[in-house]
């Protein structure tokens, strides 16, 4: 079964660490949720099953109007057959989640909230130039609780300059006292053309540790696995039965269509990339065009994202999938760069599946970079 990936490009304010498409002004709801509904009619015959999963992401979603959504959940039903047990995720800032948006939002088929929570320290959602505050942090995990929704998720963030290790381990106890099922948790990471780029370079914020990261990251994967969540992507945490159905389909390669400014889809064997410009992607809609580009995988390809995503997850890469999907060719190249990394300890073989160790988590990228089959020019 297919996904949907519907991406809002609107935000409150600009975070110093993000480069996702999006733009703080909501002047063009309308029309850009007409574009999206268009997009998602002229798409409908790509997915010729049921739909497992929706998610809204952006961009900040839970910003839309009650009329946006209402729109764009009824368009999707029309064109679409959706499971009736799909996942429908909804992104979420905290500032939004109060008790009269929540309940909003219960007329919608969304069942899981994504939290954009970051920190439970005002002072790091200052520095982030976050739109939330610390108590509401907590209290729109709450709020969504005592209305019904139990299947939450939260970003945290961590390896950056005020974190330090006894706040880390706060934010987790406050996650666990929480009792949310499902926490995704990301090192900072420095985008080129942000903010906290340009205050790195003029110096006006110290650059960051790979180290801190490191170590903040161990502490991660040990508190949480000891509280009982499984590590089943390298950034996301959960409590047995709580996976993200999208987020897993994902890595496992399952074809999911992406609508709206800068949104990436997959069929199984091409990539679609829609245009990171709300002016170009509304022209195009508005004259029912597709303002897709189409981007067509070679077999190499195909199989360095299949390195990539199978080693990131705790499925791991297996060897007969090699076979059988990309050829005796890749599965000798695959088996040649497999001693190093089984003999310093960061791979693990289990029959035909290849893992990543705990310690071979903090090397992942290089990794799968080795075990790439390089395209010749």
């Amino acid at each position: 079964m297919s996904g949907i990936y519907i991406h809002i490009p609107f935000c409150k304010k600009a975070c110093h660490y993000c480069d996702f498409y999006f733009t703080t002004s909501l002047q063009q709801e309308s029309i850009m949720v007409e574009a999206i509904c268009t997009e998602l009619v002229l798409k409908k015959e790509r997915i010729k099953g049921n739909v497992a999963s929706i998610y809204f992401g952006g961009g900040t979603p839970s910003i839309l109007s009650e009329e946006s959504l209402g729109k764009i959940f009824d368009t999707i039903f029309k064109n679409y057959t959706v499971d009736r047990q799909a996942e429908v995720t909804f992104e979420a800032n905290p500032d939004d989640l109060t008790q009269e948006k929540i309940k909003l939002f219960k007329r919608f088929p969304i069942n899981r909230f994504s939290i954009g929570i970051q920190s439970f320290f005002n002072e790091d959602l200052v520095w982030m130039n976050r739109a939330h505050n610390a108590n509401e942090a907590e209290t729109c995990v709450q709020l969504a609780q005592d209305n019904g929704f139990e299947n939450l998720t939260i970003d945290l963030i961590y390896g950056f300059p005020l974190l330090t290790d006894l706040k880390l381990e706060s934010n987790l106890d406050k996650a666990l006292d929480l009792q949310i099922p499902h926490i995704s948790a990301y090192a900072l990471t420095v985008e080129p053309r942000t903010a906290l780029a340009y205050a790195i370079k003029t110096k006006k914020q110290p650059p960051i540790s790979d180290k801190q990261s490191a170590d903040q990251f161990i502490t991660l994967m040990e508190k949480l696995s000891a509280n009982g969540f499984e590590q089943y992507e390298i950034s996301n945490f959960a409590k047995p039965g709580n996976y993200a159905v999208h987020n897993t389909n994902y890595w496992r390669g399952v074809p999911f269509i992406g609508i709206g400014p800068s949104a990436h889809g997959f069929d199984g064997a091409n990539r679609t990339m829609n245009p990171a410009n709300n002016a170009v992607y509304l022209q195009k809609l508005e004259k029912d065009i597709l303002p897709e580009q189409v981007e067509i995988l070679s077999i190499k390809n195909r199989f360095n994202e299949y390195v990539m995503t199978s080693l990131r997850t705790m499925w791991g890469l297996s060897l007969d999938k090699v076979k059988q999907d990309f050829g005796e060719t890749f599965l000798l190249a695959t088996k040649k760069q497999l001693p190093k990394f089984l003999a310093n300890g960061w791979l693990l073989q289990k029959g035909e599946t290849i893992y990543l160790t705990q310690s071979g988590k903090l090397f992942a990228d290089h990794i799968a970079s080795e075990m790439f089959v390089v395209e010749e020019d």
